[in-house]
């Protein structure tokens, strides 16, 4: 192991990961306004493109459980929701484990919607330069997962 594979130093890491923190910021920033930029196409509000990611990949959910995953307030997500259910996208469903809490199911109309954000933002990705290998993605991810780890005590409402 050479000192590049070694763990860094508490106060090494804290300098480090500050620097991560200040690209993951504007990469979120660049990356929302070319999403907005997007939304002149589909008519799709970031906020609602995210509820129809979580709702085409998982399958119908509560209000809170989309909150608790998106760690966004019960409100804005419900906020989001009632777009996408006014836009035909999304639509409210009994919940057999919960009576006063209905599952949010995404319509064919909202897969439709969804699948042509996805495919336009994967030819986007593809884009990316770098030569990236599969071990750096996989090093990316597994820092942002413990970064995000850090995080997991901080509650949206």
């Amino acid at each position: 192991m050479n000192d590049i594979d070694a763990p860094l130093p508490p106060d090494d890491l804290g300098h480090r990961i500050s620097e991560v923190f200040d690209l993951i910021g504007a990469l979120y920033r660049r990356g929302l306004r070319k999403l907005e930029q997007g939304e002149e196409v589909e008519g799709v509000s970031v906020g609602v493109r995210s509820v129809l990611v979580l709702l085409h990949r998982y399958g119908p959910m509560t209000v809170p459980q989309m909150g608790r995953v998106m760690t966004l307030t019960r409100q804005f997500v419900q906020r989001m929701v009632n777009d996408a259910m006014e836009r035909g996208w999304a639509e409210a469903t009994p919940n057999p484990a919960h009576q006063r809490s209905s599952l949010i199911r995404i319509t064919d109309e909202g897969t439709a919607v969804i699948t042509a954000i996805l495919v336009r933002e994967h030819a986007l990705n593809r884009q990316v330069g770098g030569d990236l290998t599969e071990a750096e993605l996989q090093a990316c991810v597994r820092v942002l997962k413990e970064m995000l780890r850090t995080f997991d005590h901080v509650d949206a409402d």
